[in-house]
């Protein structure tokens, strides 16, 4: 089974990536720009870890990807978008290039990622868009985090298009959004407010999710938050 995940270096996605990793018929393919903290544990699980160096604003991203890709012969059953961007700044300090990195990397690098995997998804693939409370509609806003939120509502709008547009393709599409783990970015977000759920607990209900609801979600996006934020 081949797993491609993004965001991997640290905080949840370095969770997702050990969670994954601990069933040997596996090839997790971790997505990161750095992947020092991948490989120091690719030796450490049954799995087989590919860790690979990719910035999704890059311009060589999708050269790369697919020559990775046909290189590996991959054909992911799992698809987890897990990287994201945060810019934490009042509206009236916000500036162009923080817009275009935020979109970047939370809307268009998922785009990106799942059109060109579109002729290699096995078979009933399950794409995964990991998006936020923030970007979910009714849900409490705050100061600050206005493009991380709107860019997470973007890309829970982009999972239910897609889960309609390609279901004839037998691709499943869901979207999670995730209320606070305490992670690195959390705490760019909110300095100093510990969440009652960890890292690791967070990355298991996702792997959970990854591989059993797809018979029973597309289309979806589901608030996954015991807590505010």
């Amino acid at each position: 089974m081949d797993i491609v995940v993004t965001g991997c270096s640290r905080g949840i996605g370095f969770e997702l990536v050990k969670q994954l990793a601990k069933v040997g018929d596996r090839r997790i393919v971790a997505i990161s720009r750095q992947v020092a903290s991948i490989e120091s544990i690719k030796n450490d699980y049954p799995a087989q870890i590919l860790p690979f160096s990719l910035d999704l604003t890059s311009p060589a991203f999708s050269e790369s990807l697919i020559s990775f890709v046909t290189h590996h012969q991959l054909k992911p059953e799992i698809l987890i978008n897990n990287a994201g961007y945060l810019v934490n700044k009042p509206f009236s300090e916000l500036i162009a290039s923080d817009f275009d990195a935020t979109f970047h990397v939370n809307v268009k690098g998922p785009f990106q990622l799942i059109q060109l995997l579109l002729p290699y998804f096995a078979v009933n693939a399950h794409i995964v868009n990991i998006g936020s409370m923030g970007g979910f509609q009714g849900s409490v806003k705050f100061p600050g985090l206005s493009l991380y939120s709107a860019s997470k509502g973007a890309l829970a709008i982009l999972t239910e298009c897609l889960a309609e547009e390609l279901k004839e393709q037998n691709l499943r599409f869901n979207c999670l959004a995730l209320g606070s783990a305490n992670t690195e970015m959390l705490n760019e977000a909110f300095p100093g407010y510990k969440a009652p759920v960890e890292a690791a607990e967070m990355a298991e209900f996702i792997c959970n999710f990854a591989f059993n609801a797809s018979s029973f979600f597309n289309g979806k996006v589901i608030p996954v938050s015991s807590s505010t934020p």
